[in-house]
């Protein structure tokens, strides 16, 4: 069972390697990172690279598509890029499952594949599900047929180990998840915009915002 990572430049490193910390020890189960070309991918911090080893052009099937999100700029960018969204749909029928994170989804939008289906996205970005003609439903992760959407970041593990239930078993998902002792327990309840209120939404963002203009600038060294 062989399990396609998407990596582009300025994913979101969680959006990847949450999924992946429960996939890639289920039996029988191989994941690789893929990007345009093999090598180092930049995140959206500009501060950390994951390793691609495949490039789109040798990677032509997977049984799981996995597409991660991204900052303001790495996704607007990708949904932009034809390469890559064609890899994504040739890569999408044959596939047993195709999945995303956060605003990953966003780029499944922009590759059709959501049209009339139920998705989810991060929580800032659920407006522009319509754009791509799917409907915003909600939860940590929904299934319409064989695309599997994840909420924000974190809700990667979440969709991870659903997914690993499908592709094995219950059990084996369940040992997944001690197995990587996934028993969140946070020291905040503010975990969802509905819990956290607008002046935290409004902080959220402007975090975000401001590690992203400093990811742009120049990096020391």
């Amino acid at each position: 069972m062989r399990v396609a990572v998407l990596l582009y430049d300025g994913f979101t490193a969680l959006d990847a390697v949450g999924p992946y910390e429960v996939l890639c020890r289920l039996p029988g189960v191989s994941v690789t990172m893929v990007a345009e070309r093999a090598g180092p991918v930049r995140t959206d911090t500009g501060e950390l690279a994951l390793v691609a080893t495949r490039s789109l052009a040798s990677v032509e099937r997977a049984d799981v598509l996995l597409v991660p999100g991204g900052g303001e700029r790495g996704t607007t960018a990708t949904m932009a890029d034809t390469a890559v969204l064609d890899w994504i749909r040739r890569v999408h029928r044959h596939s047993t499952w195709t999945t995303s994170v956060c605003t990953g989804s966003l780029i499944l939008g922009a590759a059709g594949l959501l049209r009339g289906l139920p998705a989810t996205t991060y929580w800032a970005s659920r407006p522009c599900l319509a754009d791509a003609g799917a409907v915003c439903a909600p939860g940590r992760f929904v299934e319409a047929g064989k695309i599997i959407t994840a909420a924000g970041v974190s809700a990667g593990i979440d969709m991870g180990l659903h997914l690993a239930a499908r592709l094995s078993n219950e059990r084996v998902a369940q040992a997944m998840q001690l197995a990587v002792e996934y028993d969140p327990d946070p020291p905040f309840d503010t975990g969802s915009p509905e819990k956290a209120g607008p002046e935290l939404r409004r902080l959220a963002l402007e975090l975000l915002a401001d590690a992203a203009r400093e990811a742009e600038g120049p990096r020391p060294g």
